[in-house]
């Protein structure tokens, strides 16, 4: 009997092990299944992100122009890092929107979208603004401050016309960089976030944050690349090729005309991806665009929905900046009494 009960214990020791065995590879084979399922869906998100992310690219090249040569990769790092942070807020903050108040993300783009006209708006005006070119004395001063501050002599000349100091000045423009980097961030989320709404929780996290990595790597590697052509270009120069030193001559004088090229689309893409945002948030303009332009299709289908986006940006950036305007002049009086 005892033999029996033995052999009774076996069998089903075996037909325990062989039923671990086959849910281990049903486990194995549903995870591998998840991991692609999960690998699919982010390449759908970043292609879907793929024009915000060139808008992110530029308005982030922008946004280091002009700061000194030494600082540049540091400041670049320090935008880097700030939206790797804008990134592991937003992430939680979409999921548990799209989880409990999925009303809510259409008005906070709009917010966003507002407040990226409202930028594009004031980096326009102060193009009209004339900037007198500095005299020799002027350029020598901007020239010795700038040593002494660690920051580059076209931020002390801003900074002055500002009346502010130009460390602080530039520490700004960070946080300004960083600022825009949020909006651009939250709309990337929010456009991933739309291609996994169906998905479990769990995979819609997998797939932001796998987004969120990939566009932090590559925007600001590609940025600091920019950023740095000047140098690559000192470096091909001082070899001892003749082709090598031509391509470095070429890049060093491309770099300016390059980085001024970026300010200007950096410019531009505040109203494009701002007055996108707030077209989306208009149901009459954006059922107009979509019932009757879009089906014209050709250039027409390409061109007026970007024009009705800049010029609803440049109209509610405008509104913005008035209204900030009149606040600053009515303050003062408030605070008088």
């Amino acid at each position: 009997m005892a033999g029996a009960g033995l052999l009774m214990l076996l069998d089903d020791i075996a037909a325990l092990l062989d039923d671990v065995a086959l849910m281990t590879r049903t486990a194995a084979a549903k995870s591998t299944a998840a991991a692609d399922d999960v690998a699919v869906m982010t390449k759908v998100a970043m292609g879907k992100t793929a024009g915000v992310l060139g808008d992110d690219l530029a308005l982030n090249a922008e946004q280091v122009t002009g700061v000194r040569a030494s600082r540049e990769l540091p400041v670049v790092w320090a935008v880097a890092k700030g939206s790797l942070k804008n990134k592991a807020f937003l992430i939680p903050a979409a999921l548990l929107i799209s989880a409990f108040v999925p009303w809510l993300i259409t008005p906070l783009l709009i917010v966003g979208g507002a407040f990226l006209c409202f930028e594009g708006v004031e980096k326009t005006l102060e193009l009209f603004h004339k900037h007198q070119a500095p005299d020799v004395h002027e350029a020598e001063i901007d020239a010795q401050q700038a040593s002494e501050t660690g920051v580059a002599p076209s931020s002390v000349r801003a900074a002055r016309a500002k009346d502010v100091d130009p460390v602080a000045y530039e520490k700004a423009k960070v946080a300004g960089a960083v600022r825009t980097d949020f909006i651009l961030s939250a709309e990337i989320m929010a456009i991933a976030l739309g291609t996994v709404a169906e998905k479990p929780i769990w995979e819609q996290a997998l797939v932001l944050i796998a987004v969120a990595l990939a566009i932090t790597v590559f925007v600001y590697g590609l940025v600091a690349a920019i950023v740095r052509m000047d140098d690559v270009g000192g470096w091909l120069m001082a070899r001892a090729s003749r082709a090598a030193q031509a391509v470095g001559r070429g890049l060093i004088g491309f770099t300016p005309w390059l980085m001024k090229g970026l300010s200007i689309v950096g410019t531009a893409a505040m109203f494009l991806v701002g007055g996108s945002l707030l077209v989306h948030g208009m149901a009459p303009i954006a059922h107009w665009l979509h019932d009757s332009i879009e089906s014209l299709g050709g250039v027409i289908a390409a061109v007026v929905p970007y024009l009705v986006h800049v010029g609803v940006g440049a109209a509610v950036g405008g509104l913005v900046v008035a209204c900030v305007q009149l606040w600053h002049k009515l303050r003062p009086a408030q605070a008088a009494h």
